[in-house]
């Protein structure tokens, strides 16, 4: 019994060497041929969704083999040589293809298959390699002068917005590849590894290099050459030029997002807020700051913790900055610290403690309505028989009523959430 690709295709590699492609293939040096990309298989949706495998066969191109009329394959296609890190090619683009043992390897009958690698770099580009089989012919003359001008070793310069060269699948479902122009490869430096996307996103592990190129990068002005620096970027400038030949470096300032991991490096940006007026000794701007440190920039920021903790630390201090608000809400808020100050650093006034400060406010009030009792007793004695004094009646009644409702009410003015020692 076969299962996955094997059982799906039943061998693949058996079928595919059953015909005219298969054996040019095999009398191509016998294990190594470069293939254009004809389709590609990404989503169920595509027509030959179930010939490589259903599931098991995303991935798999369809190509041609390069230079050699007539080799379209039909109903043979390649497979990703490598399961954990893949590349998937664009139509037009140039791989590799590999014979190398299948499903049916160890059996008596075994078989060989063939797995593509990464596109090859015909223009050392990362948004796209395509180059189109010229065989064929190319639809416009601007196309033409695009891409056959490889031949005379000249570098792809397209200014008019896209070569218009196929690019996507056969399947709609899954054509949303978007060619551009303005889309940059990052300038290298020596001994850099680098990883690029085709949209603009980049991985660097680098260093200080303090390179006399006209295309100098913007974190060399401290430490010394060789000092590390990684550098993961989402997405160039918005504002970037068309000429996307051209490699840029990153911008920490207007790249779209990014993180970076310093070990010497100053990072030639400014935070949204460095009013740092609460501090009795300000911390050094990161543009100044030239130790380790991890910056992450964008737009928007996320900490979430789906099961437990965010936790903040800081061995001086623990800095939070906005030029509107800062909002904090929870159930239940604990600050702790012997030296709390509020609306100033410089703040002397001290808090005082609700409850105890309502227990003396009771004691004052029962001693004022004994007052105002006594108050009410006081008489005139006009020459006869005493009477009540009625100015001192009237008053004593009324802040007696005052008083009953203050020490009704007193417990009121006690917090139901907020409390200090």
């Amino acid at each position: 019994m076969k299962f996955g690709l094997a059982g799906s295709t039943n061998g693949a590699g058996s079928s595919r060497q059953n015909n005219n492609l298969g054996n040019t293939i095999s009398n191509a040096q016998g294990k190594i041929v470069a293939a254009r990309v004809t389709d590609i298989v990404l989503d169920e949706n595509h027509k030959h969704y179930e010939l490589v495998g259903q599931w098991n066969g995303i991935g798999a191109i369809f190509y041609e083999i390069v230079n050699k009329s007539g080799t379209k394959s039909v109903l043979n296609f390649a497979l990703p040589y490598d399961s954990q890190l893949k590349t998937y090619p664009l139509i037009n683009e140039i791989v590799l293809l590999i014979s190398l043992p299948n499903q049916s390897m160890g059996l008596v009958s075994s078989n060989e298959s063939y797995f593509y690698m990464s596109p090859l770099g015909i223009w050392n580009h990362p948004h796209h390699d395509a180059y189109p089989n010229v065989l064929d012919g190319l639809n416009d003359e601007e196309q033409q002068r695009d891409y056959q001008a490889t031949s005379q070793g000249s570098i792809r310069q397209v200014k008019d917005g896209s070569t218009e060269i196929d690019l996507n699948s056969s399947n709609p479902s899954q054509n949303t590849f978007v060619e551009k122009v303005d889309i940059h490869p990052l300038m290298p430096f020596m001994g850099d590894s680098l990883l690029e996307g085709r949209h603009g996103q980049s991985l660097r592990f680098g260093s200080t290099a303090k390179s006399k190129s006209e295309k100098k990068n913007n974190w060399s002005d401290s430490g010394e050459n060789g000092d590390p620096i990684t550098i993961l970027r989402n997405g160039q400038p918005s504002k970037v030029s068309d000429e996307g030949w051209i490699p840029i470096t990153e911008n920490i300032k207007n790249d779209l997002s990014s993180i970076y991991l310093t070990s010497t490096q100053k990072l030639p940006f400014s935070l949204s807020n460095e009013n740092f007026v609460s501090y009795t000794t300000p911390p050094i701007f990161p543009s100044q700051f030239n130790h380790p440190q991890i910056t992450l920039n964008s737009d928007r920021i996320i900490l979430n913790a789906k099961t437990d903790s965010i936790l903040i630390s800081g061995e001086k201090s623990v800095g939070i900055s906005s030029n509107s608000s800062i909002n904090i809400e929870a159930k239940q808020i604990y600050l702790d610290g012997t030296d709390i100050r509020l609306g100033n650093k410089n703040a002397s006034q001290s808090m005082l403690k609700g409850d105890d400060t309502v227990e003396y406010l009771k004691i004052l009030i029962n001693e004022l309505k004994n007052i105002t009792e006594a108050l009410k007793t006081i008489q005139n004695w006009p020459g006869g028989t005493p009477v009540p004094n009625p100015t001192m009646l009237i008053v004593a009644n009324a802040a007696q009523k005052v008083f009953e409702n203050v020490y009704a009410n007193i417990d009121n003015i006690k917090s139901n959430f907020v409390k200090t020692i």
